[in-house]
């Protein structure tokens, strides 16, 4: 069958995630690639599912809104499978997925300035998971109420952060990606993702001891 993207939609690649199989698949990134080449929808279902809740996450890390993290995510498994039979075996997939989100993520931040529209970021998953975190130091309300505060301020000095520095230091110090991978991600020299970090750490150093933290992060 001939590989024809144009004609998909997400509804249409919704069924295919739905319909793949639950769990692990024992089939490998290249190997899934290669059978969506040659057209197979529901291989691509595969790696949808494999890659959606990192891309959603890399997403909402720059546009801080979960209505629009959702549409990038879509729009980049979209542009992903439209884009596939170029798409070179030699190089990583979720690379090359990372790169698509970013650039999507750009875009709509670009696109909500322009048009003057502010949105009011959604931390509220991150409170819910705060919030449901027993304290670690025993039953300590004085101690959870601390732990609680820290968080808070830390969402918040993260949230001060630039895009790019803000992204940076998630690949890299929450997801646990190389500097290099970060990098090809990031279409920077792996310089500037060292830089990033740094530059990132500081800042959040620096709002928390304005916060009364002592500059832990």
């Amino acid at each position: 069958m001939a590989f024809r993207p144009a004609s998909v939609d997400w509804s249409e690649l919704d069924v295919a995630v739905r319909s793949a199989r639950k769990g692990p698949s024992q089939n490998s990134d290249r190997e899934l690639v290669d059978a969506t080449q040659r057209g197979d929808v529901d291989a691509f279902g595969i790696l949808v599912r494999r890659y959606q809740q990192r891309v959603y996450g890399l997403a909402y890390q720059f546009v801080r809104c979960r209505a629009e993290a959702e549409d990038v995510t879509q729009e980049t498994f979209l542009r992903a499978y439209q884009a596939m039979a170029r798409f070179d075996l030699r190089h990583e997939l979720v690379t090359w997925l990372f790169r698509i989100a970013v650039n999507l993520s750009l875009n709509s931040i670009r696109d909500r300035r322009a048009k003057r529209y502010s949105t009011t970021f959604d931390d509220d998953e991150i409170q819910d998971r705060v919030s449901e975190t027993p304290p670690t130091y025993g039953r300590d309300p004085d101690r959870a109420t601390y732990e609680r505060q820290m968080a808070q301020a830390l969402s918040e000095g993260i949230e001060m952060l630039s895009p790019t520095l803000r992204v940076t230091l998630i690949l890299v110090c929450i997801d646990g990606l190389e500097q290099v991978e970060v990098a090809a991600i990031l279409g920077c020299p792996e310089g500037t993702v060292s830089w990033r970090v740094h530059e990132a750490r500081r800042k959040l150093h620096e709002y928390l001891a304005t916060r009364g933290f002592g500059g832990d992060a």
